[in-house]
Formats: C-alpha cells, sequence, structure tokens
C-alpha cells in the first residue's frame, strides 16, 4: 500500500525539554519498524497503557481490500523502563495487476500455484484475483534509561504470511546534551527473512508454463535487511523542535516478486507474441517471470519540524530516498492540528510522494531485443505522484481516554516513458489509475 501509514505523530508538549528525548526515540524506531513509548516521570506510579486502532484501506475497482487489527500494550515502570508489547493482524483480499499489459482479445494465464488458469478479458488490465492473505504480527520491546542523560532501546519482531515469515531485532540509543535541548541518536536493526511462494519460486525470465507444469519453479528463498540510522534532535525555542535522520538500507537476497511477470511482445506492432503451441489449459500468450537485482541500497534523508501555535501545532516533514535500482523519491508531510475547546481537535493532513522509475523497469520485453539481465513491470517501481488528503477528529471520553477518527483519499497516477512504448501500446492506458479510500479508528486508554 505505497503512500498510506496509520502512526500518529505526538504532540509538542508544554514540557518540551522533557520530551524531546522521546520525540528522538520514537522516530528513529519508526523508521527502524518498531514502536517505543515515552519515559514518564520517575514520581509516577507504575501503569499499564493501551492502544488499539482498526484500520480499512480499499482500492477502487476491486482491487485490494485490506481490514487491519492493531493493538499496542505498555507497561510503564517508576524508574522510566518501558516495555511495550504489540500485536498486528491484516486480512488483505481483492485482486492486484500481475505486470502483464493489456490486449485488444482476452488473454489466459496459469494461476500462480499451477493447478488452474484464468482468462481476462479484451481491453482489461491483467489482474491476479486469487490475492489473499493473512498476516500476523508481534514486536516486543524494552526502554530504560542508560545514564543521566542517555535511552536505550531495544525490541524484536516477527510476522507470518501463508507465504512469507519474518524475524527481526533491533536496538538504539539516544543521548541528551545542552541541558536536554540537543538530543542525538542512533540505531540499527536487522531482519531474516523467509519466502515461500505459492507453487516455488520461478526461475527469472522464463516463460509461464501450462497447468500443472513447475519445471521452471525453485525452493524456498530468503533474504536478509539490514537499517541503520542516525539522528539528531534540537528544540529551538519553547515552541520549535526540530529534527534530523539519516538512514541507510541494504538487502541481499530474494528480492523478486514471484507472483509478477511482463508480457513478451512483437518489436513492430507491441502485441503480446502468441504461444506456439497453444495453450492446454495454460497461457495463450508468451509471459516471462520478472528478474530482479538480489541487492539494493538505500539511503535517506529526513528532517521534521513541529511548532507550537497558540494551541496549533503545525508539523511539518521532507524525506529523500535514493538507491541503486536508480529509484529517487520525494515526500513531503503536513499536518496541522487545531484544538476545538478542551477535549477535541481537528487534524487535517496531506502528503504528496513521488518516484522516479527503476533502471530495469519495463513495460513489457521486446522479442526483437536480446532478453536484460533484469526486468520488471511492477508498477510500484514506475515513475509515479501519490497524493494523501484527509481529516482526523479526536476526543477525550468522560475518563480521561482517547479516541480518533481518521478518513483520508489516496490517488496514484503514473507515467510510462515513451521510449519504452511499442506499436499499439502507446494508445492504451498502460499506468491506470489508483484511487484507495483509508478509514481508521483509534483508541487509547491507561490504568
Amino acid at each position: 500500500m505505497a503512500g498510506v501509514g496509520v502512526t500518529d505523530m505526538q504532540k509538542p508538549g508544554k514540557t518540551a525539554e522533557r520530551s524531546v528525548s522521546a520525540t528522538l526515540a520514537a522516530a528513529t524506531c519508526a523508521l527502524l519498524g518498531t514502536t517505543v513509548a515515552a519515559p514518564v516521570d520517575a514520581q509516577e506510579e507504575p501503569k499499564w497503557g493501551f492502544n488499539t486502532s482498526l484500520l480499512y484501506y480499499g482500492e477502487d475497482e476491486d482491487r485490494v481490500q485490506d481490514a487491519s487489527f492493531k493493538s499496542m500494550v505498555r507497561r510503564l515502570f517508576a524508574d522510566d523502563r518501558t516495555l511495550s508489547l504489540g500485536l498486528t493482524v491484516d486480512a488483505l483480499t481483492g485482486a492486484t495487476p500481475s505486470g502483464a499489459i493489456r490486449q485488444d482479445g482476452p488473454q489466459t494465464f496459469t494461476r500462480p500455484s499451477g493447478n488452474d488458469s484464468y482468462t481476462v478479458p479484451a481491453g482489461d488490465l491483467p489482474l491476479d484475483d486469487t490475492f489473499r492473505d493473512t498476516r500476523v504480527a508481534i514486536t516486543a520491546g524494552w526502554q530504560q534509561p542508560a545514564g543521566e542523560m542517555g535511552l536505550l532501546s531495544v525490541g524484536l519482531s516477527a510476522s507470518s504470511e501463508y507465504d512469507y515469515l519474518h524475524t527481526g531485532l533491533n536496538a538504539s540509543y539516544a543521548h541528551d546534551f545542552n541541558n536536554r535541548n540537543t538530543t542525538v541518536s542512533a540505531g540499527v536493526s536487522f531482519a531474516s527473512d523467509s519466502i515461500e511462494p505459492v507453487g516455488g519460486a520461478p526461475i527469472p525470465l522464463t516463460g509461464m508454463l501450462d497447468v500443472d507444469d513447475t519445471s521452471n519453479r525453485l525452493g524456498d528463498q530468503d533474504k536478509d535487511v539490514l537499517d541503520v540510522v542516525f539522528g539528531v534532535t534540537q528544540v529551538i525555542t519553547r515552541n520549535l523542535v526540530v529534527q534530523a535522520n539519516y538512514s541507510f538500507s541494504q538487502s541481499d537476497g530474494y528480492l523478486n516478486n514471484p507472483y509478477k511477470f511482463l508480457s513478451l511482445v512483437d518489436g513492430v506492432t507491441g502485441d503480446t507474441l502468441p504461444r506456439i503451441p497453444g495453450p492446454e489449459g495454460g497461457p495463450g500468450g508468451q509471459f516471462l517471470f520478472e528478474s530482479r537485482p538480489d541487492e539494493r541500497t538505500q539511503h535517506s534523508l529526513y528532517a521534521q519540524a513541529k511548532y507550537y501555535l497558540n494551541g496549533n501545532v503545525i508539523d511539518a516533514s521532507y524525506r529523500f530516498m535514493t538507491d541503486d535500482w536508480e529509484i529517487d523519491s520525494h515526500t513531503l508531510d503536513l499536518r496541522y492540528r487545531w484544538p476545538l475547546g478542551a477535549t477535541s481537535y481537528l487534524e487535517p493532513h496531506l502528503r504528496y510522494y513521488t518516484q522516479s522509475e527503476a533502471e530495469f523497469y519495463r513495460l513489457s520485453l521486446d522479442s526483437s531485443q536480446a532478453l536484460p539481465q533484469f526486468a520488471s513491470s511492477d508498477y510500484r517501481l514506475g515513475n509515479f505522484d501519490a497524493i494523501t488528503a484527509g481529516l482526523k477528529f479526536g476526543w477525550k471520553t468522560r475518563n480521561d481516554n482517547d479516541m480518533s477518527v481518521r478518513v483520508e483519499w489516496y490517488t496514484q497516477s503514473g507515467t510510462v516513458p515513451t521510449a519504452q512504448l511499442i506499436g499499439n501500446q502507446a494508445a492504451r492506458d498502460n499506468y491506470p489509475d489508483l484511487n484507495a479510500l483509508i478509514v481508521q479508528f483509534s483508541y487509547r486508554f491507561s490504568r
């Protein structure tokens, strides 16, 4: 779900000097995929905190639908130690683009399992309608002071899907300087993932075969991901806090999407080549499974500013990412929290994202040319822009708990480089727009 996020940013507090380390720690862990609670004052009694949310994400035209439940439990101890436990359950259904191009006639494909085939009507975008998944993820984190000015956090994560298993570890350290007005931080995380594609992982750039033919399938695959982040947070005034982070990510192993493939097309007409001999319960055209590099290195720069203005909070951030796949992306995010009396608020949100395509992104493969080493038609690796706009309404209940409802609209549109269009492809909709509705309900309480 590109461009979709569910993490709420903390509101700058009246005790900015105390909250600055917590702000950076939370932001650092967010980059590393973990969540850590802010420390409590030593004189407070131990207590439990609970944060739950229900999220619905729905793409138009019967594409991906996601219903998600998330719960975070925190045990706050009197000596500034915090234990956090998290559970997330996602149920996804719907259809997703397979990577094949549109055609003027119907197209037949073998399903990922290799046990059946399906046909897409003429002119339609080829979608794999077998997209079903249930994901269960758990996290655990421990945070404690390290000396008078330090804050140490460690954590672990694990998630399971029907074809994917993730395990990860993370740690971060934040240190205050300058009367707690400056905080520097460093964090690291490591993940080891195992991929068990339905039907087996296809050999890259081999053709889609007939039903029950698995001769081009491999066994289970795996990948490792290392993330490192360095950050600094500075209190500028009592009302302004700024933050800057640099993050590095290195992925090694199986980085292909085993369910994505490309159309092999005629070099003049741009139409998918028919499969000869014809289908016997298998594909009617020639389709080759994608191939991506087995390494990816990413660098990101992130800057954020929060300003408290007469009870309102302005939260603005920018992120730049570049990688060795030649993808460059820019993200601008703006939130404005507007109090409505003493117990409720409105928070408009606007996010803009843009990226360039990967160097191996191809709409299709030209049969008159030699096959490249790497190629993918996954639209998420293409050139596109995305906007998320919405509104959040939050309020306090009679027993001083926090509740909120967020409604947002996500829209994405992309383009295919003109140089990649062959023959009839120039007259077709090669990168259809994507629209999605996001609705989230959150409830936070403590005891």
